[in-house]
């Protein structure tokens, strides 16, 4: 793995016990220029997770509590007339820092959870008719309680699609719990650090960019998404901005395992995470593990690992 990133998930994992796996899987996020959207239920991590990559990025952070009387001014900011200039001056919101905390975004109206699509499709916002720029880096981390709790939204599918990945933290370990409960009252205890500046996170994003890859991984994701789109188990098929993002994802995730170019295997590291959000539906009885255990037995060809 690329040394600094190493060291940036073991600062992360300092402050969130036992989720490497996790962890990685939000920093292939931020490096494929995506957005990471995390369900779970409360108390798991979710909040912790978003500043400690803050801390370890050095990135401007805010956190953006979602409740049923949350408005869009109060997501992107709102323009008030100053007397003693005779014009109006904006007063920006929480949307603009590097990196936004929308906690708990499903408890929200659907008119204020919609504020956040122009920005997270394209890094821009209007108010008033003006058009004003985020800052870059610019990364969005939603949390989302589970559909059963009590005052919850659902998210449509439309903005779902917004988000590149979708991760769940779930419970620690045994051990990582017990570390846990031994530290809590240690006001000593390890917390994220500065890892990586802006700078290099900007060049290892366009580092990721330039990724190579050959006709058959390519090959592969279109079958993956043909897949989807011909089957009937599969209400809701991969969109073309849903394999773009896969294709992302894969090169970031390969990125950190030190490699220049994406094997079949980047593909199916992140596939759960890029595709399980999208294809869900209550319209099948199978789970998401199911389905995607169905798309990779069924659509891909065991001899395609082989070609690179």
């Amino acid at each position: 793995m690329q040394p600094a990133f190493r060291s940036a998930i073991d600062n992360i994992g300092q402050a969130l016990l036992g989720k490497e796996q996790q962890i990685q899987l939000a920093i292939t996020c931020l490096l494929a220029n995506g957005h990471l959207l995390i369900e779970d239920l409360p108390g798991m991590g979710k909040t912790t997770l978003s500043h400690a990559l803050a801390a370890v990025f050095g990135m401007a952070d805010t956190r953006i509590q979602f409740t049923s009387d949350l408005l869009p001014a109060d997501v992107l900011g709102v323009s008030i007339f100053e007397q003693a200039t005779h014009s109006f001056k904006l007063h920006k919101g929480p949307i603009f820092n590097q990196l936004v905390l929308a906690d708990e975004i499903n408890r929200a109206s659907p008119k204020s959870q919609s504020a956040l699509l122009e920005a997270m499709e394209e890094k821009q916002v209007s108010i008033d008719g003006d058009t004003y720029a985020l800052p870059q880096p610019f990364f969005v981390i939603a949390t989302q309680n589970p559909s059963f709790q009590s005052g919850t939204y659902p998210l449509p599918e439309s903005q779902l699609d917004r988000f590149l990945m979708r991760i769940q933290l779930g419970y620690p370990s045994n051990a990582a719990e017990k570390r846990m409960l031994l530290e809590q009252y240690d006001d000593n205890r390890a917390t994220a650090t500065t890892a990586l500046t802006i700078v290099e996170l900007q060049q290892a994003q366009k580092k990721v960019r330039e990724m190579y890859v050959s006709d058959a991984v390519l090959d592969y994701i279109l079958r993956l998404a043909t897949h989807t789109r011909t089957q009937p188990e599969f209400p809701n098929a991969l969109s073309p901005r849903a394999i773009k993002g896969l294709l992302r994802a894969a090169k970031a995730w390969a990125f950190l395992e030190g490699r220049d170019f994406v094997i079949p295997e980047d593909v199916q590291a992140v596939l759960p995470s890029v595709a399980e959000h999208r294809l869900r539906s209550g319209l099948t009885e199978l789970s998401d593990e199911q389905m995607l255990s169905e798309l990779l037995i069924d659509a891909i060809d065991p001899l395609l690992a082989k070609a690179v």
